[in-house]
Formats: C-alpha cells, structure tokens, sequence
C-alpha cells in the first residue's frame, strides 16, 4: 500500500509540474507579444506564408526536387505574381485613391444631405409627430462623425502595427523569413514533435492534426473565397459605372475574410458614393445588385466548393475572435486570432468529449 501510495503521489507531482510549466509557457509568451508585438509582425506574416506554400514545396520535394530549390520556385512564383499585381493596378489604385481623398468632404456632405432628406421623406410619410427633429438632426449631422471615427479606428489599428515595422522593411523581411520557414518546416515540425510529453504524445498529435485541417481548410479556403469576391466587385463596380469601383471592390473582398463584413462596408460605401456620383435610385439598386450576386455566389458555390462543412470555425467566433485579437495586440492580434481560436476551439472540444464520457457526467449522484 505504501509503494502504491509513494506512486501516486509521484504520479499527481508530476502533473502539477506539466500544469505548472503549461501556465508559465503561456504566460512568457503573452509577455512577449505584449513587448514584442510591433516587431513581429514580419514573422507571423512569413510563418502563415511558409504554412500556406507548405503543401506546394512538399509535392515538388516528392517528386526529386531538393526543398531549397522547390522553395526558391514557389516563392518566386508568388513574389513575380505579386510584383505583376502591383505594377499592373497601382497605377489605377493611386488613381482613385487620390480622387477619394480629394472627394472626401463633398462625400461626407452629400452623405449628410441625402440622410436628411430621407428622414424629411419619412416625416411626410408617416406625419410630423412620427420624426422628431433631434432624430432629423441626428440623421443629417452625423455622417462626419461617423466617417471620422472609422478613419481614426483604422488609423489606430493599423499604426500599432507598423509602428515601429514601415512597409518597406514588412516587404523585404517577410519573404527572406518566409524562405527559410519553408525550407526547415518539415525540420521544424519534427523538433517540435521531439519535445512533446511522451505519455501524451498520441493525443497531442491527434489535436494538432485536428488544428492544422481546420487552420488549412479555412486559411486557404478563405484565402480564394476572398480574392474571388474581389474580382468579381471590383469587376461589377467597374462596369455599373462607379468612379471608385475597383478600390472599393478590392477592399470589400479582402475584407470578407470576416463574414459578411466586407460585403456590408462595400455596400454601404458604394451607396454613398453612387449618390454623390449621380444622385438617384437606379445606380443605388445596380451597386446593391452586385453585392448581392456576389454574396449570393459566394453563399452558393464558392465557399461550398472551397470550405464546405470541412471548417469547425463558427462565423460569430471568428467575428469576435478578429476584434478580441486587435484589442489585444493590435494587426498582431487580427493576424493570429483565427489560428489561436482554430486551437481553443479543438482542446474545447477534446475536453468536453472527456467530460461527457467521464464519471462526473456519467455518475448518478449518490443515494440519500
């Protein structure tokens, strides 16, 4: 009895010891990306590089190719395409960026302006005791503030992630990281699979097997769903007419790796500008059209084709996930949001499996 005594009591140290170690590694690396995270920025973004290129790499490793030069191939692949895209729409893209900044406060007015007179409309509708007029001047008042507050919150967002890290040094960093990530993942992989706790190693390869098919079908499943939304609103902005179409089309595409939220601010700002382009509901319906086929493509064969039900990432998840994470760290945090909660979401379920399969689920409670 005392041998099985001194076990267990080996047995219970040892786990509070791997608990202990658990908390102080996650502790450590919250302090680090507190101290950190204006700088890292060029890492995490070459790591999801490396992990998104990974399966390419290792098909032309497979097929005889040395990882060094299948490494060089693929990422010179994207680095062409990339530099072909800029060339080919910067022009464009400085274009009408220049003319949104330009047009700006004549936007903002004619937002304020057309507010009150849709309220002014409402009120004939509905009788003047149904509008009150601080609800009118509310409506007609606002839009200044509004657009200022999302000007400052992007500028918030954004500047605490390339404060310290310019776009210059985010362009040249990322890709020499991003090459040697690539060549050494399999490297990688396997020293971290050496350190893994040898009575748990089964489980934990299991989970995070678990965690990278979710992580690969949604990071590269949204990847072309939200380059497909681009071109299909850039391209549909374009040819209903709308001055802004392709910068706004863009943006409401790559925005869309939150749900529905690109497609809602390209929406909303397509509306505003149609009607300081030319006042009136046919360009209003044909901006709303677009966005509503583009989403209705999207809904119906797009992500079914590329996401399907493969993905264990809820969209409210998501949605909060990216706005907990750039509260925490900033575009740091939007950055690492979706793999972090990928994560929680699997050891949540693995947990509740265990609970529902244990005693405390299972026991009656005892008999009085």
């Amino acid at each position: 009895m005392s041998e099985i005594s001194v076990q267990d009591q080996t047995a219970r140290k040892v786990q509070w010891q791997r608990l202990g170690l658990l908390f102080a590694f996650l502790a450590i690396l919250w302090v680090f990306f507190q101290l950190f995270s204006s700088v890292l920025m060029p890492f995490v973004v070459a790591a999801g590089v490396a992990y998104f290129l990974d399966p390419a790499v290792s098909h032309l490793s497979g097929r005889g190719i040395p990882r060094s030069i299948g490494t060089t191939i693929v990422l010179g692949a994207v680095l062409l395409f990339v530099v072909l895209f800029i060339l080919l729409l910067y022009p464009v893209i400085t274009a009408q960026a220049s003319i949104l900044v330009a047009n700006l406060p004549g936007y903002i007015k004619t937002a304020q302006t057309d507010f009150g007179h849709i309220v002014t409309d409402l009120q004939a509708r509905l009788g003047p005791g149904v509008m009150s007029q601080k609800l009118k001047d509310l409506a007609s008042n606002q839009a200044g503030e509004i657009v200022s507050f999302v000007e400052s919150t992007a500028s918030s967002i954004l500047g605490s992630g390339f404060a310290v890290v310019n776009i210059l040094t985010l362009f040249v960093i990322t890709p020499i990281v991003a090459f040697y990530f690539l060549r050494d993942w399999p490297s990688i992989v396997h020293h971290v699979d050496t350190w893994l706790p040898r009575p748990y190693e089964a489980v934990i390869r299991v989970q995070a097997l678990e965690v990278n098919r979710i992580l690969a079908a949604w990071i590269r499943g949204q990847a072309i769903c939200c380059l497909m939304l681009a071109v299909i609103y850039a391209t549909g902005l374009t040819i209903v007419g709308l001055d802004l179409g392709l910068i706004v089309g863009l943006a409401a595409g790559i925005l869309s790796f939150i749900p529905y939220v690109g497609t809602i601010i390209g929406a909303s700002s397509s509306v505003l500008l149609v009607l300081s382009q030319s006042p009136g509901w046919h360009g209003v319906l044909s901006v709303l059209a677009v966005f509503a086929l583009g989403q209705a493509i999207n809904d119906y064969i797009i992500q079914p084709r590329f996401l399907g039900d493969r993905v264990g990432l809820p969209a409210v998840w998501v949605i909060f996930s990216l706005f907990a994470g750039g509260a925490a760290f900033g575009f740091l945090g939007i950055m690492l949001a979706v793999p972090v909660t990928a994560t929680l979401g699997v050891l949540a379920r693995f947990w509740l499996k265990r609970y529902l399969m244990s005693p405390l689920y299972l026991d009656p409670p005892p008999s009085s």
